[in-house]
């Protein structure tokens, strides 16, 4: 047993750290240069230009902020923004869709153009499911039966560059501290498990609904990491998986697909239940947008292959 563990160490570990590095190399420049378009203002010039559109989703202006800071930044912060404002909880619970679609979308794109997808489609794709699933829950959502939610936090917002970036760096040493952590502890659990055949249980126990969703039963254990921690951390076995020839590009992508619009179903889920907003409208919905997007993807690549067959025939 503890040749296997030193074994499994030696494969584990390098891969690992490996990621790790190009995470963190990914996480502090863009969320370096993110805190200060936030300091000097630009993201929330930005988020102004967009207020006509969150009229028409039934949010007010000051949601555009959220939505903003959540696609360049993470929940926390989005959720730090929302207890600063005052909304109604029907104002949250849309914008906390359009977030959970659509948040950390920079670090992530790169990380699922690595796995095998084009970036610009998949920011498409999460924007476009971001606004469809607002557009949806405004329909149904009633107006005035959900109770208004506010908590005023007492925010320094002149505090001076120095102290921004101080903040920052104490707050990106403990994430860099947890990617090491958590990259590390998933890959040597995925080597455990693969070791000792779990993921092919793992992956005949959920392959009727990985079938309904459209995704191949090999995709199982990742389907599960990029819902239980998302994307970020189950990219070190996506990439591991794909250098290693464990999954095809094509199979990386069809995941991709699904999980641009439905991941980290736990915690980020759990964040948002804290302030109230109800899991069925901020989850059900995630789900079944992420159904629809597999689908439609499949449909349409059988439509491209019988087309061009057709025009080779001509």
């Amino acid at each position: 047993m503890f040749f296997q563990l030193k074994d499994i160490l030696k494969t584990a570990l390098p891969s690992a750290f490996k990621t790790v590095r190009w995470l963190l190399s990914l996480m502090i420049p863009i969320s370096l240069l993110v805190t200060l378009l936030q300091y000097y203002g630009i993201i929330s010039l930005a988020a102004n230009l967009l207020n006509p559109l969150f009229y028409y989703l039934g949010l007010s202006g000051q949601c555009a902020f959220v939505f903003l800071t959540s696609i360049f930044l993470n929940i926390y912060s989005a959720i730090a923004v929302i207890s600063s404002l005052s909304l109604s909880m029907r104002e949250i619970t849309i914008v906390a869709l359009m977030c959970l679609i659509s948040h950390n979308m920079i670090i992530e794109t790169i990380i699922q153009s690595k796995t095998g997808s084009s970036g610009l489609k998949m920011v498409f794709i999460r924007l476009l499911s971001s606004i469809f699933g607002a557009l949806v829950l405004n329909y149904l959502l009633p107006a005035e039966s959900m109770k208004a939610f506010t908590v005023q936090v007492i925010q320094n917002q002149h505090a001076g560059l120095l102290l921004v970036i101080k903040d920052w760096g104490i707050k990106m040493f403990f994430l860099a501290l947890k990617v090491v952590l958590f990259v590390s502890a998933l890959m040597i659990l995925q080597k455990v498990l693969e070791k000792s055949g779990i993921i092919e249980i793992i992956s005949k126990v959920l392959s009727p609904l990985l079938k309904i969703m459209g995704l191949p039963i090999k995709t199982s254990f990742l389907w599960i990491v990029a819902n239980v921690l998302g994307l970020a951390y189950g990219s070190a076995i996506m990439i591991d998986e794909l250098e290693k020839g464990k999954l095809s590009k094509e199979e990386n992508n069809l995941l991709n697909h699904h999980v641009a619009v439905s991941h980290s179903l736990l915690e980020d889920t759990l964040l948002f239940m804290t302030i109230g907003v109800s899991a069925f409208w901020i989850t059900v919905p995630r789900i079944l947008m992420a159904i629809f997007v597999v689908w439609m993807y499949k449909f349409w690549q059988k439509l491209e292959i019988k087309n061009l067959a057709i025009l080779l025939l001509l």
